[in-house]
This record gives structure tokens, C-alpha cells and sequence, in this order.
């Protein structure tokens, strides 16, 4: 499979200094939201790049303009079976970093429309409630004590 995706991808929680979290519903499946997440273009590709590129392509934003904090966090996570058709044969599993990009209000996004129904700014708490996926739940969990450390950011 020539277009096999790369399993190692970012998951990029945006949120603002109040804790509000930018929320996406999933085009291929209504009801699934998430942060912003994404595969590598290529397997050398800096995973700062990576967050970058899927920022601006799911939500319009460009990074440069507001504050990409790597978490240090890294999620190794079996890939659900509806998505492995997307991977090489016999991939079963990715690996997940996690980034924080702190804009500095629920600004308007941009979405994708072949990726994502709508978008939502939604209190952390909320949020983490709403996504199907139990790392990104998990991410937005971390985000209060990340931001009170500045570690968020």
C-alpha cells in the first residue's frame, strides 16, 4: 500500500487561558469529537511540522501565532479495527505525541469540510466528557494543572 499512513501522529489540544477547548466532529463518523490529531506526512517529518500542518489544515490556524508546547507525553495505543484499512498490513498499533497550542480566545476556525462536521469551544471539563478517545479525554484532563504550571502553553 503505497499510501499507507504512518503510525506515529500528534494530538494537539488548542485551547485559551481560561481553559475553553476547540472541539471537531468527525466528518466519517457524526458523534465522534476530538482535538485536532493527525499521521506524519513523511517518517522524517519533525513532529512540530506535523502539528502545524494538521493545525492549519483542520482548523485554519497557524501556529506560529500563538504558543505549540510539546507535552512530553507520548500514547502507544492499539488503532481501532474500522481504521487499520488506512495503515500497512499487520499495523495494529500508533504511537501519539501530545501538544498543547494556547490561542488567546475562542476565535472562529476554519474546518476542513472532508474531515469535520463543525467545531465547538468548550470548558475542559466538557470537552473531556465529549471525545471518544480515551488519550485525548486524558490530555484535556491534564490541561489545568499544565496551564497553572506553565507547562501548557
Amino acid at each position: 500500500m503505497a499510501s499507507a499512513k504512518i503510525p506515529e501522529s500528534v494530538l494537539v489540544v488548542i485551547h485559551t487561558p481560561d481553559l475553553r477547548v476547540l472541539l471537531l466532529e468527525r466528518a466519517d463518523h457524526p458523534g465522534f469529537w476530538q482535538s485536532v490529531t493527525g499521521s506524519k506526512a513523511r517518517v522524517d517529518e519533525p513532529l512540530a511540522e506535523t502539528c502545524r500542518r494538521e493545525v492549519l489544515e483542520e482548523t485554519g490556524l497557524d501556529t506560529a501565532q500563538h504558543e505549540l508546547t510539546d507535552w512530553s507525553l507520548v500514547n502507544r495505543y492499539e488503532i481501532y479495527r474500522h481504521w487499520r484499512h488506512r495503515y500497512a498490513e499487520g499495523v495494529t498499533h500508533n504511537t501519539e505525541h501530545v501538544f498543547g497550542l494556547q490561542v488567546h480566545a475562542a476565535v472562529p476556525v476554519r474546518i476542513a469540510p472532508r474531515e469535520h462536521l463543525r467545531y465547538e469551544w468548550l470548558p475542559w471539563e466538557q470537552a473531556a466528557e465529549r471525545c471518544f478517545s480515551w488519550s485525548n479525554a486524558e490530555a484535556i484532563r491534564q490541561l489545568p494543572r499544565r496551564v497553572a504550571s506553565g507547562a501548557g502553553r
